[in-house]
């Protein structure tokens, strides 16, 4: 009889060469070169939610004091694209299956790909029916429990 040490060694070893002996295929990447670029690239993109900076820019919007003219590119450019991760956020949620919430991402999409007036006064409409879809929406998506409450 063999000592418990050595029978442990010549199972250990018997595993070792067998596990030598037998066929194993090539590695190769789960994607090209091209496709793990074009992850990477998106990886890169990737903005974190921000909850806070969304309701500072929606109330930047919806204030009793219109926002500067010079200010108008640069805040439908935020809203956009708080629209677009909370409709990302929608549809990873399934919250599309909701019938309030998928409205709301249709009327999200409609208004974010509306081009901006060029008056100044229908800029700022446009800017407001665009952070109260923002707004609507978020609430939408806490109330149906696809994001944690808003701050």
């Amino acid at each position: 009889m063999l000592p418990a040490s050595a029978a442990g060694a010549a199972v250990t070893t018997a595993a070792a060469v067998s596990w030598r002996s037998s066929p194993v295929e090539k590695w190769s990447p789960p994607l090209s070169t091209e496709a793990l670029a074009d992850v990477l690239q998106k990886v890169r993109q990737w903005q974190p939610f921000d909850c806070g900076a969304l309701l500072d820019d929606v109330a930047v919007v919806l204030d009793d004091v219109l926002p500067p003219e010079d200010l108008l590119d640069e805040s439908a450019q935020r809203l956009r694209g708080h629209l677009m991760q909370l409709i990302d956020i929608a549809v990873a949620a399934e919250a599309d299956e909701d019938e309030e919430a998928s409205r709301l991402i249709e009327r999200a999409r409609a208004v974010r790909s509306e081009d901006m007036p060029g008056d100044h006064r229908h800029a700022v409409g446009h800017l407001r029916r665009m952070a109260w879809t923002v707004n609507e929406l978020l609430e939408r998506l806490v109330a149906t429990q696809c994001l944690r409450e808003a701050a």
